[in-house]
């Protein structure tokens, strides 16, 4: 029972029943993208206690992997006790679906190196807690996806309007940010890690990636970094996924900078930046890899096969039936591909597609990221009927 169905959701369907597995997929809306290739769905408010055990003690599923933070997630420890695997675990779920349970096991418990951080509530705490952390400062929701209600305030007139978009962005009944310590950093990086039932944790190659509204924008494999800082990302990924327990793929973020390595946030599931995995970068794609972990599947290695770059492709209104032209001239260039998601509607900024670009081992990433950008543009997202 995959739980969340967007376009993540639905490479994960795709890998999984190419392993013969028998897949329900449950969202908040009819039609989403892993529904389509889903065996079965349900549509529920999965913030609904009640209507979630309805749907578990009706389909009686073997597996339940989260795939979105907006689910009554505490409900998880009485189906893992119940026999039913959560992915990775209920207590990593319960973790990570909110940033600041994460925040407070990286840096309080394992010592993790972070952001300065600090909590709040209400709009008053909010201004105390821009003072306390100083201006420039990034602001997000405790929980969220996408980038939703994420900002950096830059001056005093914007923590009004941070505050406000944030309580906008959030998602579920946490009405509560976390405000960080703005890092000077040079790159910032995605380390897909692989947590196996038996066997060793694997590292993927790492992602780079560009964001603006606190949303990838781009990514690229691989990311070329020094080898000390490639360790310490990979200490801190294996300490903190450790410390979580479970199988599956993570998708773990670092910040790069002149003084070392930050860890910024953690995700237990196919992360968002690994799309350009599906470029055939590496032996087995994250989706792949998160199927066979969860299964319990050997992974023997995770090894870069080409370099490759994903650029996304957004909406810029709200509509329905949304018709994508410019594809053709995508496709007619050697080396690409596109992935459309499918999805019924459409909004400002809502992620629609993604192009793909690869190339040889050894060719110029910074070439092939520009072409994907380039690629991307061309597409336009046009719906044909009013919301």
């Amino acid at each position: 029972m995959l739980l969340g169905s967007g376009e993540l959701g639905r490479e994960l369907v795709i890998s999984l029943q190419r392993l013969g597995q028998y897949v329900i997929a449950v969202d908040s809306y009819q039609g989403a993208p892993a529904m389509q290739v889903s065996q079965e769905y349900e549509v529920i408010n999965m913030l609904d206690g009640s209507a979630l055990d309805q749907i578990v003690a009706k389909h009686k599923p073997d597996i339940i992997v989260p795939e979105i933070e907006a689910i009554r997630t505490e409900r998880f420890y009485d189906y893992e006790k119940n026999g039913i695997t959560v992915v990775p675990s209920a207590s990593a779920a319960n973790y990570t679906m909110n940033r600041k349970e994460i925040r407070n096991l990286a840096a309080e418990v394992l010592k993790v190196r972070t952001a300065k951080y600090s909590y709040a509530k209400n709009a008053t705490e909010f201004a105390s807690a821009v003072e306390k952390i100083g201006i420039p400062c990034v602001v997000k929701p405790l929980m969220s996806s996408s980038g939703k209600g994420q900002s950096i305030v830059k001056t005093k007139d914007d923590i009004e309007k941070a505050w406000k978009y944030a309580m906008e962005g959030s998602r579920g009944d946490y009405a509560e940010v976390i405000v960080e310590e703005f890092i000077k950093f040079h790159s910032e990086i995605t380390l897909l890690t692989v947590t196996q039932k038996n066997g060793k944790t694997l590292f993927c190659p790492p992602i780079g990636h560009r964001q603006e509204r606190g949303d990838y924008r781009e990514s690229w494999q691989p990311c070329l970094i020094k080898d000390s800082d490639l360790e310490e990302a990979q200490m801190m990924a294996d300490k903190v996924t450790k410390a979580l327990t479970g199988a599956g793929i993570w998708g773990v973020e670092f910040f790069l900078t002149e003084n070392g390595v930050y860890f910024s946030e953690l995700s237990p599931r196919p992360h968002d930046t690994g799309m350009v995995t599906l470029a055939a970068t590496q032996n087995l794609n994250e989706f792949e890899l998160h199927a066979r972990a969860i299964l319990g599947l050997p992974i023997p290695e995770v090894k870069l096969e080409r370099v490759g770059a994903s650029a996304v492709i957004l909406a810029d209104e709200n509509g329905r039936a949304p018709i994508y032209s410019g594809v053709k001239d995508v496709l007619k260039e050697p080396r690409t591909d596109i992935r459309i998601f499918n999805k019924p509607t459409t909004r400002p900024y809502r992620r629609m597609a993604v192009v793909l670009v690869y190339d040889k081992m050894g060719a110029d990433i910074n070439a092939v990221k520009e072409k994907a950008i380039m690629l991307s543009k061309l597409v336009a997202v046009e719906p044909t009927e009013p919301m």
